[in-house]
């Protein structure tokens, strides 16, 4: 039977030869330190820069992974939106249709530029009718915006309280809109029961295409 042959290992020798190499190193030149120090000093380096790229490159996912989540949501949230408008759509065409039919009888309330001055003719014959007495019937400035035009009247009349409310209430119901805003009334001395009624009659006409045209030219101009 053949002996298996021994192997001393002096460990302690190679201890001190291991620490022999890491004896008087000069720090300011590691390209002259022995092959083991500078080797783990190679690894070491590697490990650190490999550490850097990788919390740098955890970091920036984590960011586009929160910015991702936001945006998520936010798809999920314009999703149930445009969902709920889907499903609702008809009821949403119905509204539309009520809402053009209302605009379209408001309009219908409206005189035409040629229709002002009968108009006009109806305030004062509603004031004439309640046996009130004009002192001051003045159409002023006509204002226009951007779909319709506004003309304001200075208005004064005498007559009794009651006969004012009735013609109030006649202006109202008036087939155009009209309406009495800065409405004030002074009592006339040394006649009973007479008032004076100051305000300014407010009434809306539509403009006509050629109207609306050059409105819509002047607000291109402006922007």
């Amino acid at each position: 039977m053949a002996k298996i042959p021994q192997i001393n290992v002096d460990f302690k020798e190679i201890q001190d030869q291991i620490t022999a190499q890491f004896s008087g190193l000069d720090p300011n030149d590691p390209s002259q330190w022995p092959v083991l120090p500078r080797n783990l000093l190679y690894v070491a380096v590697c490990l650190v820069v490999i550490a850097g790229l990788w919390f740098t490159w955890l970091q920036t996912s984590d960011e586009e992974l929160v910015a991702e989540k936001t945006r998520e949501e936010q798809l999920r949230t314009d999703y149930r939106s445009k969902l709920v408008q889907a499903v609702n759509l008809d009821a949403l065409k119905k509204q539309l249709e009520q809402v053009q039919q209302y605009v379209n009888q408001l309009e219908r309330q409206l005189p035409s530029k040629a229709e002002m001055d009968a108009l006009l003719s109806d305030i004062n014959q509603a004031g004439l009718g309640r046996s009130l007495q004009f002192e001051l019937f003045r159409p002023g400035q006509v204002l226009v915006k951007e779909y319709y035009a506004e003309l304001p009247i200075s208005v004064r009349v005498t007559g009794t309280y009651h006969d004012i409310g009735l013609f109030a209430s006649d202006i109202a119901n008036l087939s155009r809109i009209v309406t009495l805003n800065n409405l004030s009334l002074t009592p006339i001395k040394d006649r009973d029961g007479i008032l004076t009624m100051d305000c300014t009659a407010k009434t809306f006409r539509y403009l006509d295409s050629e109207e609306v045209a050059l409105q819509q030219k002047s607000k291109g101009v402006k922007k």
